[in-house]
């Protein structure tokens, strides 16, 4: 495995992980069933760029996965 793609995986791992349990608030399994009414509500400001960070970081995850295992190894 490339070491820059290795080390720039597990950052972006890492700060997929924390946008992640950012957004985990009212997430539990009681809301899971309907107890929580907010499943219909949009997100707005900050929120929805958290939202949009978060897609962003897993797509790019994602293409460092993938090309640590196409690219040759050094």
């Amino acid at each position: 495995m490339n070491p820059a793609l290795a080390f720039g995986q597990d950052i972006i791992g890492i700060f997929l992980m924390i946008a992640i349990l950012m957004q985990a608030r009212g997430t539990g399994l009681s809301s899971t069933f309907g107890g929580d009414s907010s499943v219909y509500r949009s997100r707005r400001g900050i929120e929805r760029r958290l939202w949009q960070f978060t897609i962003v970081l897993a797509v790019l995850f994602c293409l460092f996965s993938e090309a640590s295992f196409v690219l040759p190894h050094s």
